[in-house]
């Protein structure tokens, strides 16, 4: 069983790799459910991982739905071509309408831009199918448009919320697609993950680090939130993640 961890720097990437990871998903700002990397860190990830891990950038141009626009198509298409040049090994997507449907045109650009680079990439659809209407249709549409995985947590809230509905969408595809677990996954999760017959787990490993000194003065946060703090990847739940996987 393969595992994927979310990592929002090059540092990420290392201890991934290190730590027996098979492939990172390269984001930012995990705290907005993930953002497209820049062109920077893409280079330095993909230095990071020697070719110990696979990378696969979010291409997410902006926080909120995935109802995506022209202008913003095209500025996701220009990212996809741009990261898959750098080195990645496939792409993480997602886009919906206003229906709750998968948006296959909307996908077919994406995926083109990134198969234009590497007639090979390999395309995950994220979590977007958390918020479609009809799953098995989703997983219908997505197989037709040559996608090589989904990242589910089941259309719940979490993993161990979603597990029955894993099980069934996997049984639905047949093999034909990989279906990955992820979204508020936990560590004791991951035995029954196991158990259910998954392709892979997916999770973030993080861990809050600050340098708050006493008192530090905001600069745009209104919340009270310590504005030093940002997530770092937690090599020990990585290490254990892998243990947990047994592989």
């Amino acid at each position: 069983m393969l595992l994927e961890i979310a990592v929002t720097s090059s540092r990420g990437v290392a201890i991934a790799a290190q730590e027996g990871a098979d492939r990172v998903e390269l984001t930012t700002a995990l705290e907005l459910g993930g953002l497209t990397p820049s062109q920077g860190l893409m280079e330095s990830g993909v230095e990071a991982a020697g070719g110990a891990v696979e990378v696969h950038p979010l291409i997410r141009c902006r926080p909120g739905d995935f109802l995506y626009s022209d202008e913003e198509l095209s500025l996701m298409e220009r990212e996809v071509r741009s990261l898959m040049s750098q080195g990645a090994r496939g792409v993480v997507l997602g886009a919906l309408t206003p229906g709750g449907t998968i948006d296959s045109p909307a996908l077919l650009r994406l995926s083109a831009a990134a198969r234009e680079v590497n007639a090979e990439a390999e395309l995950t659809l994220h979590r977007a199918i958390d918020q479609v209407q009809d799953a098995w249709h989703a997983l219908d549409t997505v197989m037709e448009l040559g996608f090589t995985r989904v990242l589910s947590s089941g259309q719940q809230a979490t993993v161990s919320a979603g597990l029955g509905r894993l099980q069934e969408m996997r049984r639905h595809v047949e093999g034909r697609i990989q279906i990955m677990a992820g979204g508020g996954l936990a560590l004791s999760d991951i035995p029954a993950v196991r158990s259910a017959g998954l392709d892979a787990v997916h999770l973030s490993a993080k861990k809050v680090v600050s340098t708050a000194r006493g008192e530090a003065v905001s600069l745009g946060a209104a919340d009270g939130a310590d504005p030093t703090a940002y997530l770092v990847t937690d090599a020990d739940v990585v290490r254990a993640a892998r243990l947990a996987l047994g592989d």
